[in-house]
């Protein structure tokens, strides 16, 4: 038995059909979680975040036009969900980061050795350290920017449906956001500017 894709189960769900909005909610549930935890950095706030943008999404889906996937609408939603708690909370969270994260200048993160040895491990977890402290002091729209496209590879596109802004606003946000994390990066390591 075939799956049914999104847009069927979201027609499904739109008429009243419960059990096809639990199918969408059981298939995007970790990553909308993920990305509200990779937010948040806190378990507790993470599961009201997903909580929250489920609930929004069901409330919205008559408005769901298909303008954009399913996947990009809820993660817009989940944008709103994270931006609506850091403001209800008015503080900066911790924010994990498990994956590595593209940096401006187009490098990733070290990627693992088959075998590294003590001190290059030392190091990728002093430099992992380092993104983690540097990223929770971003303010919160260029940490939700990066971890949309650096972690969660949405394209351009994606993040302009994600985020309601235009394609050169979103150049704009990411460009900013970029250089705000090697700012944050460089003065931590007391390297000069370049």
């Amino acid at each position: 038995m075939r799956t049914p894709d999104d847009s069927l189960l979201v027609k499904k769900s739109k008429a009243g059909d419960l059990d096809a909005f639990e199918e969408l909610v059981k298939r995007y549930e970790k990553r909308i979680y993920s990305l509200a935890f990779r937010y948040s950095g806190n378990y507790d706030d993470a599961n009201d975040i997903a909580q929250n943008a489920f609930f929004n999404a069901y409330k919205s889906l008559p408005s769901f036009r298909g303008e954009a996937s399913f996947a990009t609408w809820l993660y817009r939603i989940t944008a709103n969900a994270c931006l609506d708690e850091i403001r209800k909370q008015n503080k900066h969270n911790y924010l994990p980061l498990d994956n590595a994260i593209q940096s401006q200048w187009g490098n990733s993160l070290p990627a693992a050795a088959p075998y590294p040895s003590p001190e290059e491990h030392l190091e990728r977890e002093e430099l992992k350290d380092l993104v983690k402290r540097c990223l929770k002091s971003l303010p919160g729209d260029h940490r939700l920017i990066l971890i949309l496209r650096e972690m969660y590879g949405l394209s351009y596109n994606e993040l302009c449906s994600c985020l309601g802004c235009s394609m050169n606003t979103v150049k704009v946000k990411l460009h900013r956001a970029r250089r705000a994390l090697k700012e944050e990066i460089m003065e931590k390591q007391e390297l000069p500017h370049s």
